[in-house]
């Protein structure tokens, strides 16, 4: 079996977030109509009953799983519990109801917050598990372990063919905005147009602006698992291994936090002075993906950090109410 069907009833779990609402323009613009899509309210991912009833009476043929609770350093740090448990939950009950309902193909996405604190750079995929993990971070980051394990887990047992991918940091449409619990880019856009609308002198960001991250656009990362997710069997698993099948997702491109500031600046036109702030921490130094595996499986993306800013900047503008809750 190769590419899914066109008539394929495909659920994309989480449709509502960021990755999960990239996921659906994607698999609607490639022709796929047949999407089971559930809020929260309709289907409580963290009940095994619920998600049990929804996946024996819609037999969904595939699943995207994009479900998951995330956030930023002080949402981490603040709620790590709910992190852990409701991660393992969700992607615990829909990878076993996959199983017992014969999901055909199931792709489950997880974070490049995966690799140790200090792996080496570019993270290849078999850094995982050879060093402590980012510790602010670490419950999430060990659900999304559990989450790959659990896909090779049920390929190995039960002949499942169960993907695993896990992107670079991700930004774009429908991202979050808020300003204590969103990401480096919606966080660092949302200053710099308060700042611009109030004619400020300058904007103060935080470290000396010499670490150095990658950033994927949201939709390149949606495009990249619908190409995964149709890649043949034996094509896929010529590029992974039983006990580490995931795949990097990233441009395999990084650059300074000074530089994503400038270009931030001009992208929104802000007019004032970008300050950094050394006595801020950095973070990790650097954080880069090697993609050379997936590079090797036929995709790279294609948006350019500055054509990815002024796409989301955009929508930001057009849904400011939305986007700033």
């Amino acid at each position: 079996m190769n590419t899914m069907e066109r008539s394929a009833k495909i659920y994309v779990a989480g449709h509502r977030g960021m990755v999960g609402s990239a996921l659906v323009r994607c698999l609607e613009s490639a022709g796929y109509d047949q999407l089971l899509l559930r809020t929260r309210a309709e289907l409580d991912l963290l009940d095994q009953t619920a998600v049990r009833d929804f996946f024996t009476v819609e037999k969904p043929d595939y699943v995207f799983l994009a479900a998951a609770k995330v956030g930023g350093i002080l949402a981490n740090n603040t709620y790590p519990a709910d992190f852990i448990y409701q991660n393992l939950m969700i992607e615990a009950n829909i990878i076993e109801l996959a199983f017992l309902t014969r999901v055909k193909r199931l792709l489950f996405l997880g974070s490049s917050c995966i690799y140790p604190q200090l792996a080496k750079q570019p993270m290849a995929e078999d850094a995982l598990l050879t060093g402590p993990l980012e510790p602010t971070n670490e419950p999430y980051a060990i659900a999304k372990i559990a989450g790959i394990k659990l896909c090779e887990s049920y390929n190995r047992q039960h002949g499942t063919d169960f993907r695993s991918v896990m992107p670079t940091n991700l930004y774009g449409i429908n991202d979050n905005f808020h300003p204590e619990n969103s990401h480096v880019i919606p966080g660092m856009m949302r200053r710099f147009h308060e700042a611009k609308q109030a004619n400020a002198a300058e904007v103060v960001v935080w470290g000396s602006g010499r670490a150095m991250r990658e950033f994927l656009y949201v939709d390149d990362m949606a495009e990249a698992c619908l190409h995964v997710m149709n890649l043949p069997k034996n094509t896929y698993e010529s590029c992974t291994e039983p006990m580490f099948s995931h795949l990097n997702i990233g441009t395999g491109v990084d650059c300074s936090i000074r530089e994503l500031a400038e270009t931030m600046a001009e992208v929104l036109g802000f007019q004032g002075k970008v300050v950094f702030d050394a006595g801020k921490p950095d973070g990790t130094p650097r954080k880069l993906l090697d993609v050379s595996r997936l590079r090797q499986l036929g995709w790279e993306a294609t948006t350019p950090l500055r054509e990815g800013l002024e796409q989301t900047y955009r929508w930001f503008v057009a849904h400011s109410e939305q986007a700033r809750r």
